[in-house]
Order: C-alpha cells, then structure tokens, then sequence
C-alpha cells in the first residue's frame, strides 16, 4: 500500500496551514486506497540548511537532517500545504525541501495553499522547485483564501467543493506515486 505525507509547511506561530492539513488528513484518512501521515516540518526543527555536504550526496551528518531524510524516504508520495508568503512558498518549506535530494526523487504530490490571494504563486513557485527533484506534482490543486475560506480570517472551513477537489487531487497522487515507483525501481540517479 503507498505511504503518502502530508506536509504542513508552515513553521510561524498561530499559522493558518494546521488546520487545513488536519483536514486533509481527516478526509485522506477515510479513504482506504493508501496509508496517509501527517508530517509537520514544525516538529523537525530544522535550521537554515547546515549540512556541510550538498544534499545530492546523501552524506549527512546531524541527527535532526538524518530524521527528516528517514521520514521522507519512508513515503510513495507527498501532499504539500502551503502559505503564500511573497508570492512563494514558506522559506521553512523550501529550506526542508532544500535538505534532502535523493529522498524526494521519483515520487509524486500535490499541491494544497492557502492565503490572501488564494495561494496560487505558492503552488506556481513550489512546482519549479519540485520538478528540479523529479517530484511528479499532479495537475489538479486546491488554493483557499483567507477572506473567504476562513471566519474571521482565522477559523477555517472547507465547503463540499473542497472536499471534492481534494479527493480528486490524493486519486491523482496515488495513481502517480504506482507509476513513480516503477520509475524509481529503475533509475540509476
């Protein structure tokens, strides 16, 4: 069976991405086509990129690097939730994406962002930087507001639409992540 994550990629105090990911995992946990975690970069408490070695060599030398690389090796495939912050993605997503190399190769995610503008650039930014790690990010997204999509900018609720979508979006990583694991059983690099 695919192990799937879901990643919280917010680190910020009172962040709004908690309980979106909660709910992705609430709705992905009801499903039984895959086994799915909910992983907080958060609890990894990973600093700006220290590692001495670049990434693509595998060779890591602190504990908490060599956790995260466990962790995300262990998965088929990967749902990201993201802010916008700048028209990007969280610098504490990209910086734990920035840490491993081989471990996201060949695997397949989807993409969930939330902010004032639907988080639409965080999704557009985190593609460019998944595609540089063979990440198969799948076609279909989930954007939400914070002016629409939260009470008060801060209570969040997803409509049956979302629902929906987010369905089609985990259809879509788990047919991937089959595929990538073939691509994965034979690539050399």
């Amino acid at each position: 069976m695919n192990k799937i994550a879901i990643i919280l990629g917010s680190t910020r105090p009172g962040r709004k991405g908690e309980p979106v990911a909660r709910w992705v995992h609430e709705v992905a946990s009801k499903r039984n086509d895959a086994e799915y975690e909910l992983v907080d970069i958060a609890d990894y408490g990973l600093p700006l990129l220290d590692e001495p070695m670049p990434p693509i060599m595998g060779q890591y030398e602190f504990p908490y690097t060599k956790a995260w690389s466990d962790k995300i090796a262990s998965f088929d495939g990967y749902v990201f939730v993201t802010p916008t912050y700048n028209r990007a993605t969280s610098g504490a997503l990209k910086n734990a994406i920035d840490y491993l190399h081989k471990e996201w190769n060949n695997k397949a995610a989807g993409l969930i962002a939330y902010g004032g503008a639907d988080g639409i650039s965080a999704i557009d930014n985190l593609r460019l930087i998944l595609s540089e790690l063979r990440i198969a990010h799948v076609r279909t997204q989930l954007s939400f507001s914070l002016h629409t999509d939260f009470e008060n900018y801060s209570v969040f609720k997803p409509t049956p639409y979302h629902e929906e979508k987010l369905h089609l979006i985990l259809d879509e990583v788990l047919a991937w992540s089959a595929a990538m694991k073939t691509v994965r059983a034979t690539a050399t690099a």
